[in-house]
């Protein structure tokens, strides 16, 4: 059959045909195939959303507040789990400074040459004069937010590089992609009043980039990016390990009471992610195995928590060890996260984050992470190993907004009075 040539306007002769190559582009001008996909199709390197996600952390609220975030509210703010909704929501009245912050409690490793992704659900109150709203993925100093201020909507970099906090802000009206007011490539208008789906994903190694905006319809829709390499001359924040975080606050006196609504949040490394940080170890001695002394009384034999001076460190216990000592004695074991060690000694564990406590003599609070029972006879000492896999739901944690460090302790008791026993806990530190 012949082929038409536009260009001429006629048939080609003699049923004579051509090739013609076809360039594809996406809605802001990429070009794409199926050798170059482009857009939101592809990660913050650039690479085909085809690979192995591996999930950093994951927050629902389905039957109850969860226990992974940290609050803090004013006298006149409070927040408040809605079981038929599965949120949280966060009020504040009208009085100036009214604010609940939550964040979480751990801190998501950003793994160099991985883009990381994360996403968050909400619902902002409507724009109002003195109502300040923020979600996102930062802390106190450095990080990537939505913000919604009196009327105007920015996307904020905020980093502590200087040795102050400065932030970086740019209006909606001035996102580099899609301003989401209808006449962008997307064709959207955003309104932050209805449920949405907040996505970040960031290229660190110090000066990539980072890709902001949200899901709608299915579709990510790619608002803004902050672009840094060959144009900065430092990193463009300190640390792109960081937290999730929920704001509402009154910057002033409103008309009337405001409330955000928490919904879902995940941080994903895009393309697995692998530990491969420095690791640790600290173990009761040979010649001290620790005595057992009520019995059926749960003693603290090592208890770790992260340094005052480190708490937005990332520490991953990975390894752990339970033998006894004595003939046909039984022992039960737990792993308790949060709680309190009375008696001893906290100590520094050389160039470590984490600071440990041997000599505990009591313990109370705190909630049993994993559980189990060793034994031990003339013929075989029992062991056991106290971790096992899913290892990042054991990462120490902290109330970064109180400052304070949350205790990871193993706890033994045995059936009888003064058996001995001897553990040791390992983690790996992979603070970036």
């Amino acid at each position: 059959m012949a082929q038409y040539r536009r260009d001429r306007h006629e048939y080609l002769p003699n049923g004579n045909t051509i090739f013609e190559v076809v360039m594809l582009a996406d809605e802001y001008g990429n070009r794409i195939g199926p050798a170059n996909p482009s857009g939101m199709a592809v990660d913050a390197f650039g690479r085909a959303r085809v690979s192995q996600p591996f999930t950093l952390f994951d927050s629902s609220h389905r039957f109850d507040d969860n226990e992974a975030f940290a609050t803090s509210n004013t006298a006149t703010a409070t927040y408040e789990h809605f079981a038929n909704n599965g949120l949280v929501v966060l009020d504040v009245d009208t009085t100036d400074g009214a604010e609940v912050v939550r964040e979480t409690k751990r801190i998501f490793s950003y793994q160099p040459g991985k883009s990381l992704q994360v996403l968050n659900t909400f619902v902002m109150d409507t724009a109002k004069t003195g109502l300040r709203q923020r979600v996102g993925y930062f802390g106190a100093n450095n990080g990537i937010f939505i913000e919604q201020s009196n009327s105007d909507i920015y996307f904020v970099k905020r980093a502590i590089n200087s040795g102050t906090v400065a932030e970086t802000r740019v209006s909606k009206a001035n996102w580099n992609l899609d301003t989401l007011d209808g006449t962008g490539p997307s064709r959207k208008t955003l309104d932050l009043t209805k449920a949405q789906i907040q996505f970040i994903d960031v290229e660190w190694l110090g000066v990539g980039t980072v890709r902001t905006g949200f899901v709608i319809d299915g579709q990510f829709i790619h608002c803004h990016s902050f672009h840094h390499a060959n144009e900065i001359t430092d990193t463009y924040m300190q640390t792109a390990s960081l937290p999730i975080r929920y704001e509402i606050k009154n910057t002033a006196a409103t008309a009337s009471a405001s409330r955000m609504k928490q919904i879902c949040s995940s941080v994903i490394s895009e393309g697995g992610y692998e530990l491969r940080g420095e690791k640790h170890a600290v173990a009761t001695p040979i010649s001290t195995p620790r005595n057992l002394t009520p019995a059926a009384t749960y003693l603290p034999i090592i208890s770790l928590r992260l340094k005052a001076s480190e708490l937005d460190a990332v520490v991953i216990p990975v390894g752990g060890a339970l033998s006894g000592v004595g003939n046909n004695a039984y022992f039960s074991w737990r792993l308790v996260r949060g709680g309190t060690t009375s008696g001893g000694s906290w100590s520094s564990n050389g160039n470590s984050s984490v600071e440990y406590n041997t000599s505990g003599t009591s313990f109370s609070g705190g909630k049993v992470v994993r559980s189990g029972f060793v034994t031990s006879t003339t013929q075989s000492v029992g062991a056991t190993d106290l971790i096992g896999e899913n290892f990042f739901n054991l990462q120490l944690r902290r109330d970064g907004l109180a400052d304070t460090a949350e205790e990871f302790t193993l706890l033994v008791a045995s059936k009888v009075d003064n058996d001995d026993i001897y553990a040791s806990l390992e983690w790996e530190e992979i603070t970036r």
